[in-house]
């Protein structure tokens, strides 16, 4: 159904339209990383090969550059009202996730099943970081970076579930999923209780020319040249810390170190929501370039540390990765805040699609690096590998922040 005015206006207060879509996005979310959640605990138990992990994690990633790409195309978030949208995505999600409850753990079918997951997830994630932008304050008080990194951070919550499940005692891995998918399923419906703010907008088509922006324009090139830095490390730390942590337990000699990585991955990627949270609010303040240069070479440091550690005391281990997990997404919404103040009006939509497909397509590389580079190198190697993203990614920041444009940001040339 197209949407109306009478849908969109009537709406429920600020505060708790974004506290429910906040729930909804972690409920949602919990089908992501269901699967890496899954082989860890498998990997545990039997011979699940590291590919196997690849491909139906990369499975997630490339449908949702699909599903990203899809849905600009046909407009629907233009022509449907968005939280029908989003409860449509989580529906479909989660019969495909509970569908893998009753497969083995491998195989086309169950890869094809993580595609139709990711291509649904595109109607999850940026379609409700559309919702939260249209309760953004109007008054030349930004709070755009804290709505968005308040929604990166339910993002993030969600993504970490599937690993606090594995790491109960004795669990069949098939309740992995099937909780996953009764969790989006929930959500799905409970979206429509959000309201949808004033500020809501047609978004721009996708259109040659204003696609071409992304590169032709310096500032937006700068920011996008950020993003994909940050993202060549951020998936791929997230889908390989619970096999990393369950190699260094074991060769620590802890006796249940299969249970304590699990709880260390959900920890690391959970404890993401305050980074996500604190970016948001301390960009909208400090300045956007000021968080994500920050935020990166901080994670980046983690990411040239860890990998050389398996093995070491499981103290250093966890503080280690519970820093790494709250770096590494600290300044991930901020990327899309820069586009949004950036970029003309009636670009805007089109440009923050390029900018999320392109970052996402790019994961497919790196996750799929990473168990190549651990098999050859050793975890060292793979990690440090990723640390090339957020150091380049300063770089481009650090540029952005003298170009003139940088003035038009939540914090200014800061």
């Amino acid at each position: 159904m197209p949407v109306t005015r009478t849908a969109l206006s009537a709406t429920r207060g600020k505060a708790a339209s974004i506290a429910i879509l906040l729930v909804c996005e972690v409920g949602a979310m919990a089908v992501w990383f269901a699967s890496a959640a899954v082989l860890a605990l498998l990997r545990a138990q039997q011979d699940v090969a590291a590919a196997d992990i690849a491909w139906l994690t990369n499975g997630v990633q490339a449908g949702f550059v699909a599903g990203t790409i899809l849905s600009a195309l046909v407009s629907l978030a233009d022509r449907y009202d968005p939280r029908r949208l989003f409860m449509a995505s989580a529906l479909v999600a989660a019969a495909a996730t509970a569908t893998l409850g009753s497969l083995a753990p491998t195989g086309p079918l169950q890869v094809a099943l993580r595609v139709v997951t990711g291509m649904c997830m595109a109607g999850v994630y940026p379609v409700g970081m559309r919702l939260a932008a249209t309760w953004a304050r109007q008054d030349g008080k930004s709070d755009l970076g804290l709505l968005i990194g308040l929604l990166v951070g339910a993002l993030t919550l969600g993504s970490a579930s599937p690993h606090l499940l594995a790491a109960l005692p004795d669990l069949d891995w098939r309740w992995i999923y099937r909780t996953a998918a009764a969790l989006a399923a929930l959500c799905g419906f409970a979206i429509n209780l959000a309201g949808v703010g004033p500020n809501m907008v047609r978004a721009a088509r996708i259109d040659p020319g204003r696609l071409s922006q992304a590169w032709r324009n310096r500032p937006l090139r700068l920011a996008n040249l950020g993003y994909l830095g940050h993202m060549w490390e951020l998936y791929a730390m997230w889908a390989w810390l619970g096999v990393f942590l369950q190699a260094s337990f074991t060769r620590a000699g802890l006796l249940r170190g299969g249970a304590l990585a699990e709880l260390t991955a959900f920890a690391a990627i959970a404890v993401g929501a305050v980074g996500a949270w604190l970016g948001g609010l301390l960009a909208d303040r400090l300045g956007r370039t000021t968080v994500t240069i920050g935020a990166m070479a901080g994670s980046a440091a983690c990411a040239l540390c860890l990998g050389w550690l398996v093995g070491a005391p499981p103290w250093i281990v966890v503080a280690l990765a519970l820093l790494w997990g709250m770096t590494v997404i600290a300044d991930s919404a901020q990327f899309s805040a820069s586009i949004a103040e950036l970029a003309e009006p009636a670009a805007i939509g089109t440009l923050l699609t390029a900018q999320t497909a392109a970052g996402f397509l790019l994961t497919l590389v790196s996750i799929q690096l990473v168990p190549v580079i651990a098999a050859a190198v050793g975890w060292g190697g793979a990690f440090s590998l990723l640390a090339i993203g957020p150091l380049a990614g300063c770089v481009a920041m650090a540029r952005l922040r003298h170009d003139p444009a940088a003035a038009r940001l939540a914090g200014g040339r800061r």
